[in-house]
């Protein structure tokens, strides 16, 4: 029903390069000498495959860590993508935020707060959902987004923001609206079908 729609394609991890001035300092890369630079410059960083999802092969690398060329080799074997490296930010020890967003319009959010043992907030790879409010730079990310969404025909949509800082648009399968529901929060998988049967309506 959704590419009835127009529901376009958008690689997530690709995708958010479009607003690099709402992102952390980012690099979509294989080059080993672009990634040193990059480390030397940001310091602790993020590497991920291109193409991963729920928090697949995400590592955290200090910037003096010696399992950098391991990791490397490792990636370059099991990965024929490129790959994100972005600045580490220490504050998603506070949660990772997803904000999902219907038809360009923001519909609920979810704060997913990573284990103490781990560096990934996905929920099923441990994150503990919380109930959240946005920020008034969230509000400004939301905003910015919604036209070039609904351009696009994206018309359900999860974004991931930490700190402030847009990290992924995610388009494939927007995971959350349970957890947002499940804290109190609106039914957007209602506002989701209400959304589409007025777009079939208005054809």
């Amino acid at each position: 029903i959704l590419e009835s729609l127009g529901h376009g394609a958008g690689p997530e991890k690709l995708l958010v390069t479009h607003f690099p001035d709402l992102m952390p300092p980012t690099l979509v890369t294989r080059d080993l000498e672009a990634i040193k630079a990059f480390r030397a410059e940001q310091g602790d960083i993020v590497m991920k495959p291109l193409y991963g999802k729920g928090g697949e092969a995400v590592f955290r690398l200090e910037r003096e860590d010696l399992n950098f060329g391991s990791l490397y080799d490792l990636f370059a074997t099991m990965f024929r993508e490129p790959w994100v490296v972005q600045k580490f930010l220490p504050a998603v020890k506070d949660g990772d935020k997803r904000i999902i967003l219907v038809d360009g319009e923001f519909a609920g959010a979810v704060n997913r707060v990573p284990a103490p043992d781990d560096l990934r907030s996905n929920m099923v790879r441990g994150g503990v959902p919380k109930a959240t409010d946005l920020t008034v730079r969230e509000r400004e990310i939301c905003a910015r987004l919604g036209p070039p969404l609904r351009e696009r025909g994206l018309l359900f949509v999860g974004i991931d923001v930490i700190d402030g800082f847009l990290t992924e648009i995610n388009v494939t399968s927007p995971t959350g609206i349970r957890a947002i529901k499940n804290l109190g929060g609106p039914d957007v998988a209602a506002m989701i079908w209400d959304k589409i049967e007025e777009k079939r309506a208005a054809r």
